[in-house]
């Protein structure tokens, strides 16, 4: 039996990694590193991947929404969440202090994760460079023989690249989380589900551009007593003023959510069910 193929957006050692090692723990697999979230939908709508893993949004940056539209437009299935607590560490070659770093490498968004720790160093004159990736920053060090230089990324890439871990935990907000969604195409999207429970929904429309139409889809949804975890717009483009609705709901009853789909159906130009799933009911630690 051939190995699954997932797809994940970075090189070994990323987060994506982290995220697909929690959901698929003990089946067999094997990675497709990705540099462009594009590029990992290629891989799943044209190269053969399987499944890919694809982050969504931050506790702290808010929504990715290119990876809405890239989701919607390729026709895949959610099947599946993962929230991730999000670690930074500072990474080196063994045997090197903090006196010893001159520059420091990351992606820019864990560069402003990890201020606070950074801002003595800088103030020293340690030079922040911003990457593409954490866990690419930490496979330069390793092939290159840095000597001198770090890099914020994942304990997962220290062990895959054998490099010290100098300092732990480096990221200003601890509250920090990632949420991760499985995606796949629909013949896997019925398989995976099967024994799972489900009770919670993404989805997306559009509403004719009438004064309190969206006011009244989401009254519907109360009544049905559907919980509105997350509602993000984006402008339809070579439309003007219009938008499109991404929506995440969960719910007690399968039932009752199908009924609520029905009834907001005719207040809608148009409806695409983009997954439903069982949601994550826990996060998950790197």
């Amino acid at each position: 039996m051939k190995k699954m193929k997932i797809a994940m957006q970075g090189v070994r050692g990323a987060f994506h990694e982290i995220a697909i090692r929690k959901y698929f723990k003990g089946e067999d697999y094997e990675t497709v590193p990705c540099s462009s979230f594009n590029e990992l939908f290629d891989a799943l709508r044209f190269q053969g991947a399987d499944y890919g893993m694809v982050a969504i949004e931050n506790s702290i940056v808010g929504s990715i929404l290119p990876n809405y539209t890239l989701l919607r437009e390729s026709g895949l299935r959610i099947l599946g969440e993962v929230y991730l607590r999000i670690k930074q560490h500072l990474l080196a070659l063994p045997g090197q202090t903090l006196n010893d770093i001159k520059k420091v490498y990351s992606h820019p968004m864990a560069l402003q994760q990890c201020r606070e720790f950074l801002t003595p160093l800088r103030r020293n004159g340690v030079q922040l460079v911003d990457s593409e990736d954490t866990a690419l920053s930490a496979k330069w060090i390793r092939e290159g023989n840095m000597i001198g230089v770090a890099a914020i990324a994942s304990k997962l890439a220290a062990k895959l690249y054998n490099l010290d871990i100098m300092a732990e935990n480096i990221e200003t907000n601890k509250m920090n989380y990632t949420r991760f969604l499985i995606v796949s195409h629909e013949e896997n999207y019925q398989s995976r589900l099967n024994g799972r429970q489900i009770n919670k929904a993404s989805f997306c429309f559009i509403l004719p551009h009438q004064q309190g139409r969206l006011s009244e889809v989401l009254s519907v949804l109360s009544f049905y007593k559907i919980n509105l975890t997350k509602i993000q717009s984006l402008p339809i483009v070579g439309e003007e003023w219009e938008y499109l609705f991404y929506v995440d709901v969960d719910f007690p009853g399968y039932e009752k959510y199908r009924q609520a789909l029905d009834a907001i159906r005719p207040l809608l130009s148009e409806l695409t069910i983009l997954g439903e799933y069982e949601k994550e009911g826990k996060v998950h630690e790197n």
